[in-house]
C-alpha cells in the first residue's frame, strides 16, 4: 500500500517541477480553496476561475515559499486573488449584494442544513466586508487565529477581537431573526 506523501514532500516535488507534486497539491487543497472562493462570491463559475488562478499562481510562486505554515501562505495568495478580482470588477458592494440573488436563482429549495447555511451567509453579507472575510477565512478556510493575524499583518489580539465581535454580531442578527 502506497503511503501518501507529506505536505513537505509535495512542496519539494512542486519546487522540482513535478507534475505529480502539483496534482497532489491540488488534491490536498482544492476543495477548501474552492469553498473559500464560493463563500465569498456565491458564484460557481467565478469560484472555478479564481481557483484556477490560485493554482497557476502557486505554480509560479512555489519557489518563494519560505517555510512555516503553508496554509497561511496559500490563503494569503487566495485572499489577494479575491481582492484582485474585486478590483477588476469595480463593484465590491454590488457583488456581495448580488450574491443572495444568484444563490436563490442557482439553487433549488434547500434542506434544513442548507437553509441554515443560507441564513448564515445572508447574515455574513450584512457585516462589513473586512469582518465577513475574516470570519470566512476562520471558519471556511479553517485557519488558526495566528495564521489569520499573519495574513492580515496585525497583532493576534486584534484578530481575536475582530472575530469575537463578528461572531457576536452574527448572534445578535440570529436573535433578531428568531425574535
Amino acid at each position: 500500500m502506497d503511503q501518501e506523501p507529506s505536505l513537505e514532500q509535495v512542496i519539494i516535488d512542486c519546487r522540482r517541477g513535478s507534475e505529480k507534486g502539483f496534482e497532489r497539491l491540488v488534491e490536498m487543497f482544492a476543495s477548501r480553496c474552492y469553498s473559500y472562493f464560493y463563500r465569498l462570491t456565491g458564484n460557481a463559475a467565478t469560484s472555478d476561475d479564481l481557483l484556477s488562478e490560485l493554482f497557476v499562481r502557486l505554480c509560479e510562486k512555489i519557489g518563494s515559499f519560505k517555510g512555516g505554515s503553508f496554509e497561511k501562505w496559500l490563503f494569503t495568495i487566495a485572499s489577494n486573488i479575491f481582492h484582485d478580482h474585486l478590483r477588476r470588477q469595480y463593484r465590491y458592494r454590488r457583488l456581495l449584494d448580488a450574491k443572495a440573488l444568484d444563490m436563490r436563482q442557482d439553487h433549488p429549495p434547500a434542506r434544513s442544513n442548507d437553509e441554515a447555511m443560507d441564513r448564515v451567509e445572508k447574515m455574513l453579507r450584512r457585516l462589513d466586508d473586512d469582518t465577513a472575510e475574516l470570519l470566512m477565512l476562520r471558519f471556511y478556510g479553517e485557519l488558526s487565529f495566528k495564521e489569520l493575524a499573519e495574513i492580515r499583518s496585525e497583532p493576534i489580539g486584534t484578530t481575536l477581537s475582530k472575530v469575537h465581535r463578528g461572531i457576536k454580531k452574527l448572534r445578535e442578527m440570529l436573535g433578531e431573526e428568531r425574535g
